[in-house]
């Protein structure tokens, strides 16, 4: 999917926008009809950070509670702890799950007593405890949304007055940290591999295997390839503006084929070493808790904070490494969450320069948009907040990105055309890209991603908030409603702009009734009526349309063609047709030069 879908794409955003040196949305200017897809971009852009910031105020909780002697996540002896909290033990077998029987009972030691009947309950480790019970204190339904954890509201607070006064100077403030978050992550993963791998018992060295070994028969499986299709855009934040935004800041001469590349393979490098150091993790918990490793804990964003605390707390000077890795997780997340933001923020400027190009009004703009983005992640830090944090991560994560790589792939590769997409390649770097290049965009990949889109519709599983658990309908319908909140603008600013332009005046006077039209005998119709006074006559009186200041010379061209036309046969004479489009004419243009009409012609 890499090789099909994610690189072609990442290569040919990189161009786009640096070849340009223009945001996300006013980049369209290359098909002012497709200009729906850079506000699609930005919007499932406006998504993400809505609720990525939400995370980082997870991991800046975190942080703040590692600077103790002894991490929270250690044991069961919390007020907030499940009665099925079990800390690990091992004595060369582990017992986590097992479950003491009350003297009397006739319960075996895998069940508990509830209500006269016994039941299976599994266990939860203290990391798992600590999360869901505690930080989120998590309701148990998605509808019941609970009160805001004033925990997480002021961690959230923090997270967005650091994006806001990171970001008021704009794009420049970026390049001073970005060394730091690029290689700090790759120092504690490291660290964080040779704790798990360590790690007691057979766990580690299973769940590695685990993670390795290809189960061929889950190629037949429509649904993975469409979701690896789905991770891969999101990887390597393809489609969502970011690429283009951050590119269009590049020198028009930079190597942006190299860069794709390179950071292409290095991220999908990363992804591969984090998971060896998910999965020993993930296999060492499995034993413990004498469960699969497919089910030892529940998938998503939480995933990081039951997973990594795990193999923390096994750690010698444990709240030490916890305040380095967590510092590790802000940074990180911080990196990806300004480049997010100023796609937003960007794309937002360059399209409403007119006012808020002015240094004091951008400042103004930037403070306003942290502070409404703030408000806005408050839901999704109350007691049910996770669950809708999990549904718009759900919801945007699918159909915008691919609605947006198709048609992307569609205006740039065909519309635009192919050939000169190249020289324009040709003209930043000095050569044209090879026949690798030409074959996906033109071929593989709008086919790799139809087919994605397609096996989407017809594989759609309504979304999960626990194993086994569908949202509710309500649920469900506002996640289709955040779904389609971006590909809206798509279709809605193609019909705005086409109507705007002049395509409402074509599709009026295509509508008019031709010259024929009326009572078949010529006496029947009567002189000067004003019935027919909107007709296209058969002897040349051509229907005058008001000049309107956005009209193109393509669209005066076609309006007299479509005038030329509503006759039927020859009624509309050579003559006729010439006066219609010399009405048609914009007066103020008479006495441009040819050359520089066709500056007015949009491409």
């Amino acid at each position: 999917m890499l090789a099909t879908v994610g690189l072609p794409l990442f290569f040919m955003e990189l161009a786009f926008g640096q070849f340009a040196s223009l945001g996300p949305i006013t980049v369209w200017k290359i098909n002012p009809l497709f200009k729906g897809l850079g506000f699609c971009s930005v919007c499932v852009s406006w998504l993400i950070a809505l609720y990525y910031n939400v995370i980082i105020a997870h991991v800046l909780f975190y942080l703040g509670a590692s600077f103790t002697k002894q991490l929270p996540w250690v044991h069961c002896d919390h007020e907030w702890s499940a009665p099925n909290c079990k800390p690990p033990i091992y004595n060369g077998n582990f017992s986590a799950n097992i479950t003491l029987i009350p003297e009397g009972q006739p319960c075996n030691a895998t069940h508990t007593l509830v209500n006269g009947s016994c039941i299976f309950i599994p266990s939860v480790t203290p990391t798992e405890d600590y999360y869901y019970n505690y930080v989120l204190n998590q309701s148990d339904f998605p509808e019941i949304m609970g009160g805001v954890s004033w925990k997480l509201t002021i961690t959230l607070f923090v997270a967005w007055l650091f994006v806001c006064l990171v970001l008021i100077k704009g794009i420049s403030s970026l390049g001073k940290i970005v060394y730091f978050t690029a290689i700090f992550p790759y120092v504690m993963l490291f660290i964080l591999l040779i704790r798990g791998v360590t790690l007691p018992g057979p766990g580690p060295a299973k769940g590695i295997l685990f993670y390795l070994t290809p189960r061929f028969e889950e190629l037949k499986n429509a649904r993975v390839w469409s979701d690896a299709a789905t991770q891969i855009f999101y990887s390597l934040s393809a489609c969502s503006g970011g690429l283009i935004a951050m590119s269009s800041y590049n020198k028009f001469n930079n190597n942006c084929y190299r860069d794709s590349l390179i950071v292409s393979l290095i991220n999908c490098g990363t992804s591969v070493f984090a998971g060896l150091v998910i999965f020993s993790v993930l296999g060492y918990m499995a034993e413990e808790k004498g469960v699969d490793i497919e089910s030892v804990v529940k998938g998503g964003p939480g995933l990081a904070f039951i997973v990594y605390p795990e193999a923390l707390s096994k750690m010698p000077v444990a709240p030490l490494w916890s305040v380095f890795f967590f510092i590790m997780m802000a940074t990180l997340g911080f990196g990806s969450q300004f480049s997010i933001v100023e796609c937003v923020l960007s794309a937002l400027t360059d399209e409403f320069s007119e006012w808020l190009s002015p240094r004091k009004n951008n400042i103004i703009f930037r403070i306003s948009f942290c502070f409404l983005m703030f408000l806005l992640g408050l839901p999704m830090v109350s007691q049910g907040g996770i669950h809708l944090l999990n549904l718009v991560d759900y919801s945007v994560s699918g159909f915008p990105l691919l609605f947006v790589a198709l048609l992307e792939l569609i205006a740039i590769s065909y519309i635009y055309g192919y050939p000169r997409f190249s020289e324009d390649i040709k003209m930043m770097l000095g050569f044209k890209p090879n026949v690798y290049w030409m074959v996906c965009w033109l071929g593989v990949s709008p086919l790799v991603v139809g087919l994605v889109i397609i096996a989407n519709c017809v594989l759609l599983e309504k979304p999960e908030y626990a194993p086994g658990l569908l949202y509710p309908s309500s649920h469900i319908s506002l996640g289709w409603c955040i779904a389609l909140f971006p590909i809206m603008w798509i279709p809605g600013w193609f019909l705005y702009y086409y109507c705007r332009h002049g395509g409402y005046d074509i599709l009026r006077i295509n509508m008019m009734p031709l010259a024929g039209w009326g009572p078949a005998e010529a006496s029947n119709r009567p002189v000067g009526s004003v019935h027919y006074s909107n007709i296209l006559s058969a002897d040349g009186d051509s229907v005058q349309i008001q000049w309107n200041r956005n009209y193109t010379p393509g669209y005066i061209t076609s309006i007299a063609s479509g005038l030329s036309k509503l006759g039927s046969g020859n009624e509309l004479s050579e003559g006729s047709a010439t006066e219609s489009q010399s009405n048609l004419q914009r007066p103020s243009c008479s006495t441009k030069s040819a050359s520089e009409n066709e500056k007015d012609t949009p491409m």
